[in-house]
């Protein structure tokens, strides 16, 4: 009788040890492992912000870059009535907006690819656009294509220019929330406004055989 008493008591404590054991041990065992892994949230992705409206140190130097392309396409606009590769100064639009583009993809500001980047794309296919019209690569309406797309790249600085600026000034109380914000879409739809009525006009101008321009473009110029 005691072999069988002490047999089922030895089972009892063994079962009982078991649970816990696998209850106890699993749980250490996962905390462990977490402990052990690294994170990769959105704050870790992101680079530390360098203190100058929370822009990181990339960011800085990317907003440096697409000033000086804004500025360039202003003028060049103001002086010849259009942003071509004919021109000083379309050139350097034209390569300041390919490098505000190249340092944008560094920038992750929600811990991936997003609406900024997909711009970014966007704006190098307009320019890639613009300079094959540019060589009249592009047929009969090149030098509308040239028009349509170059002012399409000066368009799309302007959309991350507002959205930036009205979501971090004034430091600490912003203008708005955030970039979802519906006075950005509204906004977004007055500048697109805007860029029909200027394209209008360079076309209109173009028609009318009134260069401002220097001479074509020539390959290997």
């Amino acid at each position: 009788m005691a072999p069988i008493v002490l047999a089922a008591d030895v089972g009892a404590l063994g079962t009982l040890w078991k649970t816990c054991f696998k209850t106890n041990g699993a749980s250490d065992t996962k905390d462990a492992r977490r402990a052990r892994m690294p994170h990769h949230d959105h704050e870790e992705i992101r680079m530390a912000p360098t203190g100058w409206l929370g822009l990181t140190s990339l960011g800085t130097v990317h907003t440096a870059i697409s000033l000086i392309a804004v500025f360039a396409g202003i003028w060049a606009l103001l002086r010849y009535k259009e942003i071509t590769l004919r021109t000083r100064l379309g050139q350097v639009f034209v390569w300041t907006t390919v490098l505000t583009c190249l340092t944008g993809f560094g920038i992750f500001q929600h811990g991936g690819f997003g609406k900024p980047h997909a711009l970014g794309i966007i704006t190098l296919v307009a320019l890639a656009v613009g300079a094959l019209a540019g060589y009249g690569r592009l047929g009969a309406k090149s030098r509308y294509i040239e028009a349509v797309a170059y002012s399409a790249s000066f368009l799309f600085h302007w959309i991350p220019a507002f959205t930036e600026t009205l979501t971090r000034l004034p430091l600490g109380a912003p203008l708005l929330p955030s970039a979802e914000a519906p006075e950005l879409k509204a906004l977004t739809a007055v500048l697109g406004a805007l860029y029909v009525v200027g394209v209008t006009l360079q076309i209109k101008r173009l028609r009318g055989d009134k260069p401002v321009s220097p001479a074509p473009v020539r390959a290997g110029s």
